[in-house]
């Protein structure tokens, strides 16, 4: 394939400016702070636990470091990616002196998609000998591949700096011969991340989607999705296991992934001393953690459930992915572990350390006698730690987001307001330091999704409107993960209007409790909280006096569409569903409704929501003479992973909801 790294534009363009006024010098100030990258994106521990290695966003783009712990040095770049070349989006240890890494790329293709493509590679811990471990994809290949493979297993006995890979083959059309090439489907291979020696672990498979392994190089569990004559995948997935040393598959579980109250068990890891696979499935309205034994009959043993809200993770730890435990999210996120070690420590650091944070396992040395953690909440963006068992030391390594180290930031109090028809809803209240907490400036802000939920912990864009003098209020309304089947209902896009009541309900509390003005209430949202933003006016034009959708979905048929031709789409299709709601669930075809001014985002290369979306809204709106400001970002995607983008998006949402509130920006 030749060299994959494309190179893009970052440059910044807005398609229409209307009603905003231009940020103040303290505005941009503050939002070159809070709109700044991560200087940490995602850290490991080399398996002797001397070193570690970060991913850290710089001017010059993502750079890979490393930093050597008994020396107490200063971080080595031993790799950089310019922003305009791809993102970096993780780097992991083959061995102490070896990391793999992906690069994911984001580009259009042919026929104008926006295609996201990824590549993997290995590198000396000194920056020297880097090379491509994504296959190469035969020249006479019937079809390209953007699926640069995963790493399934880091730990494989006697074979020192090699990694398990999934790959996917692709059929080779040899013309003018009758030789031909037909695999077809996903395998594993071991590949040498020094010699890129490959061998064949699993035969790919054609319906093949994920392959689980034991931690230490035999795979266990083998997920498919079955393929129709028109080459999408169904809703159900299957999952098969093998018996330790036998090399039949046996069925295993089936998974929905449109309806999940239908799933039963969702295998995520085995533990090969016990010969048990843990996962997660429903139980009593909602999910819960189980184990199943991977025996001649499996057995399903139900070990860690609440009626309140999901179980919704794994705590894993070690380089074969050990699972001590499982975590769920109440009004804050609780971690259980099943090791009295893990726990006691977790414990003791949380109180040992100012603020009593919430403490991350993140990695470990290969006998996990130094561990990685996280500490972070509201308050603190997070920093990495590295505690050693041996010792008993506890030592400060590095800032999650240096630039907001000794910045005061707001507290984020767990609430609960009522709905219209008297259900409480959760959500979280910031407000901003220092203040009475009434009669103030306030936003509403849905979260994105709709298949998600907010946490109590840091969050860049609510802090930087608290920094700026709103309250900020984050709902967990209906339609939300995390609550359970019932809550979940239909998704946020089938059930939009108890949704989107939950949302305007939102704002009416603030006005009703005193917190916020009614005429300087506005609402901000990213993907699907662009969505609500939208479609609140829809049901109450006379709530939100300013409207900021990011990257918004404004119509469901066009999202329907954006999906039509690829192998997803039958559960796209199903997820969206049919009837009434794709109109009246759509907030560009009803924008006659629409009374407060719109401020719009949007990255040009977007795969999850394509900027066709907001152009439509913005054309739709004009059409019917509302205001509205359409901001586009070229060759950004959906999470505008760029400084100056971020920076503009805050500055230019305060002035703007300044100037709808009748403040001075």
């Amino acid at each position: 394939m030749g060299r994959v790294w494309i190179g893009l534009a970052a440059a910044l363009l807005a398609t229409s400016s209307a009603h905003s006024a231009s940020p103040s010098t303290e505005s941009l100030a503050q939002a070159r702070k809070f709109g700044a990258l991560e200087s940490i994106a995602q850290i490991s521990m080399a398996p002797d636990g001397n070193r570690v290695a970060f991913v850290g966003n710089h001017p010059q783009g993502q750079m890979l470091f490393v930093v050597g712990l008994a020396s107490g040095g200063l971080p080595a770049s031993i790799f950089t990616l310019p922003y305009n070349e791809g993102r970096l989006n993780w780097c992991r240890w083959a061995s102490s002196e070896r990391l793999v890494c992906e690069i994911y790329y984001t580009v259009s293709d042919s026929t104008g998609d926006v295609v996201g493509f990824s590549r993997l590679f290995a590198i000396n811990a000194d920056g020297s000998k880097p090379v491509k471990l994504t296959a190469r994809t035969a020249a006479k290949a019937i079809s390209q591949t953007y699926y640069g493979g995963d790493v399934i297993d880091w730990d494989v006995a006697d074979a020192p700096g090699s990694v398990l890979m999934t790959r996917y083959y692709v059929p080779e059309n040899r013309i003018g011969s009758n030789i031909r090439n037909e695999a077809y489907g996903l395998g594993v291979e071991l590949v040498d991340t020094y010699s890129l020696k490959r061998r064949k672990v699993e035969t790919q498979h054609r319906d093949a989607q994920e392959y689980i392994t034991d931690g230490h190089g035999s795979v266990r569990i083998m997920g498919t999705f079955s393929i129709t004559q028109s080459g999408f995948s169904q809703s159900e997935m299957r999952y098969f296991y093998r018996m330790p040393d036998s090399r039949e598959w046996r069925s295993l579980s089936t998974v929905n992934v449109v309806d999940p109250t239908k799933t039963e068990f969702n295998p995520y890891a085995v533990d090969r001393t016990r010969n048990v696979a843990y996962g997660l499935g429903q139980h009593n309205g909602t999910k819960a953690l189980f184990s199943m034994s991977l025996g001649e009959v499996p057995r399903k043993e139900l070990l860690l459930s609440r009626s309140d809200v999901d179980i919704d993770s794994l705590i894993r730890i070690g380089r074969e992915g050990r699972v001590v435990g499982a975590s769920y999210a109440t009004e804050r996120r609780v971690s259980e572990f099943f090791d009295p070690e893990l726990k006691k420590l977790s414990a003791d650091l949380s109180k040992a350390l100012p603020g009593k944070p919430a403490v991350t396992f993140v990695d470990s040395s290969q006998d996990e006698s130094k561990l990685l953690l996280l500490a972070s909440s509201d308050t603190n963006p997070g920093m990495f730690y590295v505690y050693d068992k041996k010792a008993r030391q506890l030592g400060e390594l590095l800032p999650v987001r240096s630039e907001l180290q000794g910045a005061a930031l707001a507290t984020v109090k767990p609430v609960t307001y009522p709905a219209a028809d008297g259900t409480q809803v959760p959500a979280y209240l910031t407000l901003p330091p220092g203040s009475t907490g009434k009669g103030l400036p306030a936003i509403v802000m849905p979260h994105g999704g709709p298949g998600a939920r907010d946490e109590w912990g840091f969050d860049w864009l609510a802090q930087y409107f608290a920094a700026r003098g709103y309250a900020v209020l984050q709902p967990n309304f209906r339609g939300s993960s995390g609550y359970g089947a019932a809550w979940y209902q239909k998704n946020g896009f089938q059930s939009w209007r108890v949704a989107i009541g939950d949302v305007n309900d939102a704002g009416r509390w603030l006005v009703k409790e005193g917190i916020a003005s009614p005429a300087k209430l506005g609402i901000v949202g990213w993907s699907y909280g662009g969505y609500a933003a939208l479609q609140s006016s829809v049901l109450d034009p006379g709530l939100f006096k300013a409207i900021v959708a990011i990257a918004p979905v404004t119509d469901l048929e066009k999202l329907r569409s954006q999906y039509s031709g690829w192998a997803n789409f039958p559960i796209i299709n199903k997820f969206i569903g049919q009837g009434a709601h794709i109109r009246e669930g759509s907030p560009a075809q009803n924008v006659e409704a629409i009374r407060a001014p719109v401020l719009l985002f949007h990255g040009t290369v977007d795969g999850n929501v394509k900027i066709d979306q907001s152009r439509l809204m913005n054309d739709r709106l004009r059409g019917a003479g509302k205001q509205v400001t359409l901001v586009e970002f070229p060759n950004l995607a959906h999470g505008l992973h760029d400084a100056e983008a971020r920076t503009r998006l805050l500055s230019q949402s305060d002035a703007f909801l300044r100037t709808a509130f009748g403040m001075t920006p």
